[in-house]
């Protein structure tokens, strides 16, 4: 597939509703269809790809996403870097409903997700370590700073199966554990987006403390979910277009297509050829 976009955001339609001359695209993949067509579109300059990941009629629940043909789709389109904003919950007291967290690391708690590309003959172990790039983590802080939005520098996210909320019990738990968010779709979307030698960013937007562990907060259900994120809408939407007019001009210097280099489980450096989805157009 001929090249079409150099930027990926996974995100609803209200990124392309506010742009001119959107073209949807539809995206055939080896791991069947994405979640819905993809939206191209032009933003200061940069080819930009969006997708919203649970269907632009929100239809698809976490746990159904298909994650690996959504991220194959991003990539076929050409796409080297993906900002991947979510609705999440805190963790802890001072992180706020409504504040942004710019998230530096995923702890995995979801069960029987397809989350990997090299399923064989080739054994690839691509490292997790770093999942989140530095430099487009920086951009994204000094932008939510800038439009005067309340911005955690970093942060944990761990991923539940979905679609139920978690128990005051689990809740407590990953409290306990001191990670800062909670979320149903960073993984695998993130970490496929590393297979794939694209680098990625996470935004989470903050709705709600989970299952209201602490003290004076309220359990969390869906409608206060999508109070709150309706209130976030906007400022997401300017703060992703914002960071996209200033992405660094070479994609390729930040190092996402580099890291895969050494990752074959035999030591051998991998080639474009060894994996079929690189045999399949990418």
């Amino acid at each position: 597939m001929t090249d079409r976009a150099e930027i990926g955001v996974f995100g609803g339609s209200g990124f392309y509703s506010l742009l001119d001359d959107v073209e949807e695209v539809k995206v055939d993949t080896p791991y069947g269809p994405p979640s819905d067509s993809f939206f191209l579109a032009g933003v200061s300059g940069r080819r930009v790809a969006f997708l919203p990941r649970h269907g632009r009629r929100h239809t698809i629940p976490p746990h159904k996403i298909n994650y690996r043909a959504n991220v194959w789709a991003m990539r076929s389109l050409g796409v080297k870097a993906v900002i991947s904003p979510c609705a999440a919950g805190s963790l802890q007291l001072g992180v706020k409903p409504t504040d942004f967290v710019v998230a530096d690391q995923f702890v995995d708690r979801t069960t029987g997700r397809e989350d990997t590309f090299f399923d064989g003959p080739i054994s690839s172990h691509v490292s997790a370590a770093e999942i989140y790039d530095p430099t487009l983590r920086a951009l994204a802080i000094q932008v939510i700073r800038e439009h005067g939005i309340e911005v955690h520098e970093r942060g944990t996210v761990v991923v539940i199966q979905g679609p139920r909320f978690s128990t005051k019990a689990e809740s407590k738990w990953f409290s306990d554990a001191g990670w800062e968010v909670i979320n149903m779709t960073q993984y695998p979307e993130a970490y496929l987006c590393r297979e794939l030698g694209m680098a990625v960013v996470n935004i989470s937007l903050i709705t709600d403390y989970d299952a209201g562990v602490h003290e004076g907060t309220e359990v969390v259900n869906a409608m206060s979910v999508l109070e709150v994120f309706e209130q976030n809408a906007e400022r997401i939407q300017k703060v992703v277009l914002d960071m996209i007019a200033r992405f660094p001009a070479d994609l390729d210097a930040l190092g996402a297509r580099a890291a895969l280099e050494f990752t074959r489980g035999d030591g051998h450096a991998m080639s474009p050829n060894d994996i079929r989805i690189f045999e399949t157009g990418l």
